[in-house]
């Protein structure tokens, strides 16, 4: 290939070199002149959520993209893919470019989400629910910022042309499934023990999957989890302090897709066996959720507690426990029925309550409807390590009060248990914490095999006995959840010429050379062949001098002179052919 085209090259120069000077030349100067394209930057964007949930579609359908880039500024935004900054972004200018119907849309976020200000985080979280929730044929993109994607953008919003396009082909795949690990303490004095379960689901949620940490909701409930298993799992090490109770930890997954773990777990447990860890004497199930922040604890219920019962034991105790040593924590109940019309239940204590398992959720929010609960903007600096404490032992001391029925002993309401060596931890709380958000835990991206299960797993098991995990595949015929795949891309942007910028190079070559046809055509003026070369072009003298710009000594020279010399230098080439033969 390179051979043939250096013969080329080399004809051009050697037979028609004049020819080649006004054709090639201009066109390559015409080419490489007003904007030189060149490669911009190659980074990785996220897609929104897609997913079904009992038939409903939530989210983005569609992740192709290969478009001009705009910014809002632009008056057209149809077939363009929309650039937005968090701090610029209004649901009324997102709703604006799917109306225009844009080709895609990417919203850019700030490496560091703690420096933005505290209203453009809480009014974008506001907003997910209603962009998860709106039909959108349109691909939404999130892209971290960084120096190369800000030039982007700056260039884009002065009218620059940019265009993206994604480097993986549309697609998607079933990925519904779900992984609990639960294990347990076995109490001490009879068959029939009562038994306490403490739950705290570990996936996180946000309208982008690959950029959902939930640190507060809920790697602090899982971290409080962990750390109660440690706690009591040392008062049931000794004789002594072995409580009249089995203790179960339930670490359960899909908790942001209605609690599908949950539920599957329960019909597994309730339903298909006979030696079930869920028998009649359930105690009480509390659940935590969201408890890394705040100076308030709620103890959301479905049904106020009756008299008597354990879950009113708890619930007394919890008041003794943060009136006596904590009274700057405010702690109320919070009762809410479970409504089986809606979608989604608020709290997954309702999951168990269906069941009429006696059920509650601690959390410091005071309303399911928090948006903090469901955000990408709910990042590590979201937990509090020393509130996640303060909680943590709160729920400890009130727990052991209740299995070791401490308030009727008659002990006073300042009683510490949990002091010196068995006082919690806050290095163990914050170390789990980071090593949850270190990674997105969307349950899309948590599988059977994923370290975050097994590393749970792990965990509860340097503490507890019989520690196992569940998995949980949902029917193929009849899926209640389906997840999509295409969460993760690469994207190219490219600095790029206009569109048209095609259009008008083809017609600038077709004219030139029609001109140049015209006045070999209808020029008087005499053309001339080189003599070595047969068939080489034929071009019109009077052309040459004004395009070519000739040197000096040959721009002087008149067109009769021209013509001498080429007759003296044919003349010098005949003669030398004869000399030779």
């Amino acid at each position: 290939m390179f051979e043939e085209a250096s013969e080329v090259f080399d004809n051009m120069f050697k037979s028609s070199f004049p020819l080649t000077f006004i054709v090639f030349i201009p066109a390559v100067l015409i080419l490489v002149s007003p904007l030189p394209a060149e490669a911009a930057h190659e980074f990785t964007v996220y897609r929104m959520q897609q997913y079904d949930l009992q038939g409903q579609p939530y989210g983005t359908r569609n992740s192709i993209l290969n478009t001009e880039a705009r910014t809002m500024e632009a008056d057209v935004l149809s077939r363009r893919c929309v650039l937005m900054r968090l701090a610029d972004f209004s649901f009324d200018k997102y709703q604006k470019a799917l109306r225009q119907s844009a080709g895609a849309v990417v919203i850019m976020l700030p490496k560091n989400m703690s420096a933005m200000p505290q209203d453009v985080l809480q009014q974008f979280m506001e907003l997910e629910p209603d962009m998860l929730t709106t039909e959108t044929i349109v691909p939404v993109y999130f892209a971290i910022e960084d120096d190369e994607l800000l030039s982007i953008y700056t260039q884009t919003l002065t009218s620059s042309s940019s265009q993206g396009s994604l480097s993986a082909a549309e697609g998607m795949s079933v990925s519904a499934a779900q992984t609990e690990a639960l294990g347990r303490l076995t109490g001490v004095g009879g068959e029939d023990l009562p038994t306490i379960v403490l739950v705290a689901h570990y996936d996180s949620f946000g309208v982008a999957p690959w950029l959902s940490y939930g640190a507060d909701s809920n790697a602090s409930g899982v971290s409080m989890l962990l750390e109660l298993a440690r706690l009591f799992s040392k008062l049931y090490t000794y004789k002594r302090t072995h409580a009249a109770y089995n203790l179960l930890f339930f670490v359960s997954g899909g908790g942001k897709f209605n609690y599908q773990g949950t539920k599957r777990w329960l019909e597994d447990n309730l339903d298909h066996t006979d030696a079930s860890l869920l028998q009649d004497n359930v105690a009480f199930v509390m659940c935590l959720d969201t408890v890394g922040n705040g100076d308030s604890l709620h103890l959301h219920v479905s049904k106020p507690p009756k008299e008597g019962t354990p879950q009113s034991s708890l619930l007394k105790e919890l008041e003794m426990v943060i009136s006596s040593q904590y009274p700057e924590v405010k702690f109320s109940m919070v009762h809410k029925k479970i409504n089986l019309a809606d979608d989604m239940l608020a709290w997954e204590h309702e999951r168990f309550g269906i069941r009429r398992l006696p059920a509650f959720t601690l959390s410091h929010l005071p309303s399911h409807r928090s948006v903090q609960r469901s955000s990408i903007m709910d990042v590590r600096p979201h937990v509090d390590v020393k509130r996640l404490g303060r909680n943590t032992k709160v729920v400890a001391e009130a727990l052991a009060r209740v299995i070791y029925n401490l308030t009727e002993k008659g002990a006073p309401g300042d009683l510490q248990i949990f002091t010196e060596q068995m006082q919690v931890q806050e290095e163990q709380l914050s170390a789990v914490v980071e090593w949850l958000t270190a990674q997105p835990r969307a349950a899309q991206l948590v599988d059977k095999d994923s370290s975050v299960v097994s590393t749970l797993e792990y965990h509860l098991g340097r503490h507890l006995k019989d520690v196992k995990r569940h998995y949980v595949k949902a029917d193929k015929r009849d899926p209640e959840f389906v997840f999509y795949d295409q969460l993760k891309q690469t994207m190219n942007a490219y600095r790029v010429k206009p569109a048209i910028f095609d259009l008008l190079l083809a017609v600038c070559i077709a004219t030139y050379l029609g001109l140049m046809y015209l006045a070999i055509q209808v020029s008087g003026c005499e053309s001339v062949q080189h003599p070595r070369g047969g068939g080489g072009a034929f071009l019109p003298v009077c052309l040459l001098l004004p395009v070519l710009q000739f040197p000096q000594t040959l721009a002087t020279h008149t067109l009769a002179q021209v013509r001498h010399e080429w007759r003296r230098y044919k003349h010098t080439e005949i003669n030398s052919c004869t000399r030779s033969k």
